[in-house]
């Protein structure tokens, strides 16, 4: 009965621990290649910027080549971008490499996240997200580990190479277990509209980037950001001329998936965010090699793991709103505790701060994963798919760059090598940036999203007269 949302969760599987494993490699990658390891931020942000350049096309074209070609055909580009990753020499190479690979997961995860919604009834919609995710979860489990003993003892090509199998695997499965949709007459594509985002997309998150990236000038990214900006206001008014946008942002005027997008965008700023600054600072910092990294980094994905057997109670209990609000504050109170680690921490401490955030960030995903589609018609889908990944993809985006960002302004103050101090005040403004999100979910009637939830609001007693 799981075997559709497992199949299609070997795509987050790859994704996750492709992108867990270069967080914990980054260090050895810039060393081989030649570049400072801040300066790999750009290869992050090739990643991204392909996400979002191309995202909003996926759903597009899931109605007119069918989704599971599409889910096939984005695996093997997938699989293709970590070849060429794994034979980089240069920054050059390896940034664009990434950009190539970040084509494939384009459309991976959001076609997966499709064909789950328009196949499963909206009050199983809960569990199936998490069946979905957990073998997602696995891929952080597994990355750090892997990727630090890869780097550390053979080589860090091979971090990209285990990518392969894996994917060959699972267009394999995909082609066996996958069912094919009903077909669908795809809306008609909106070319300026597409040229419009992902000027917009790629301006900003790029411009995000260098702009605290001193091997680029600071011109380069306020330019890039600004011309990022005026694409995106020529875009908005391009939606009020045609009929079918690439993006129609009417979607956000569903309250409940307007409150999702924004509350889980302001949200992943500092999971985005974690990925890179924790494995730095251990290693930049605390002088661990890339293998005693992820042996600490990894502990995360065990509580994220075991949060997907009570997460569907969890919400049937107390409901989307306030579940959310809780996660949203403690979890981002986790990543401020993270600026409280000391080389001399002792490990238990830090595994145990690891488990309850990983713990506490997937019960907030799963619910607003599913939560995100609660007022969503089906036949909005597609277009609900393709924002909420473009979305999280700028606000991953963001988090990386704004981490990064601090950590070159606070060093410039002292002049020096980053040291732990730099690395705290990292964590401490992402985590009051993320905390924001609380408001979002704060502000909803309790009974929001009950369809998809199943939870019953017990009505408050009249007062007696």
């Amino acid at each position: 009965m799981q075997v559709t949302p497992l199949v299609l969760a070997v795509a987050l599987f790859m994704e996750q621990m492709d992108s867990t494993v270069i967080a914990t490699s980054l260090p050895a990658i810039a060393a081989d290649i030649g570049a400072e390891p801040i300066s790999l931020k750009l290869a992050f942000t090739a990643y991204f910027v392909a996400l979002a350049i191309f995202i909003p096309i996926s759903g597009w074209m899931a109605d007119r080549f069918g989704a599971k070609n599409i889910f096939r055909l984005a695996l093997f580009i997938f699989v293709l971008g970590s070849i060429s990753c794994a034979f980089s020499n240069s920054l050059l190479t390896f940034v664009g490499s990434r950009f190539f690979q970040g084509i494939g997961s384009s459309m991976m995860a959001p076609i997966a996240r499709l064909l789950l919604v328009r196949m499963t009834p909206r009050n199983q919609l809960v569990n199936a997200m998490a069946w979905l995710t957990i073998p997602g979860l696995v891929g952080p489990l597994a990355g750090p580990p892997l990727g630090g003993f890869l780097t550390t003892y053979v080589s860090w090509h091979w971090i990209f190479l285990i990518n392969v199998p894996i994917g060959l695997i699972g267009i394999a499965l995909a082609t066996r277990f996958l069912p094919v949709i009903d077909s669908r007459t795809p809306r008609p594509i909106d070319f300026t509209g597409f040229v419009l985002c992902g000027i917009t997309f790629a301006g900003i998150i790029f411009g995000l980037s260098v702009i605290s990236l001193p091997a680029i000038p600071t011109v380069t990214g306020y330019v890039s950001v600004a011309i990022g900006i005026v694409a995106g206001l020529l875009y908005w008014r391009h939606t009020g001329r045609v009929e079918f946008p690439i993006l129609d942002p009417k979607v956000l005027r569903k309250p409940l998936f307007r409150a999702a997008t924004i509350g889980s965008s302001l949200y992943r700023i500092g999971i985005g965010a974690f990925p890179f600054l924790l494995p730095l600072m251990l290693q930049l910092t605390f002088g661990l090699s890339p293998f005693e990294s992820g042996m600490i980094t990894f502990i995360s994905a065990i509580g994220a793991i075991i949060s997907k057997f009570v997460a569907e109670r969890l919400f049937a209990a107390a409901g989307f709103p306030r579940v959310l609000t809780i996660a949203a504050f403690l979890g981002c109170a986790i990543l401020a505790i993270n600026g409280l680690f000391y080389p001399d921490t002792p490990h238990l401490y830090i595994y145990l701060v690891l488990f309850l955030g990983g713990l506490i960030r997937s019960i907030f995903f799963t619910g607003v994963n599913a939560f995100a589609y609660a007022d969503v018609d089906e036949t909005e889908a597609s277009q609900a798919t393709a924002i909420t990944a473009v979305t999280q993809q700028l606000s991953i985006a963001f988090g990386v760059a704004l981490a990064g960002g601090v950590l070159e302004a606070s060093r410039a103050m002292h002049g020096g090598e980053l040291t732990v101090w730099d690395f705290h005040l990292a964590w401490y403004i992402v985590a009051v940036v993320a905390a924001s999100s609380a408001l979002q979910f704060f502000r909803l009637p309790r009974d929001a999203g009950s369809d998809v939830s199943g939870h019953q609001v017990t009505p408050l007693p009249k007062p007696e007269i």
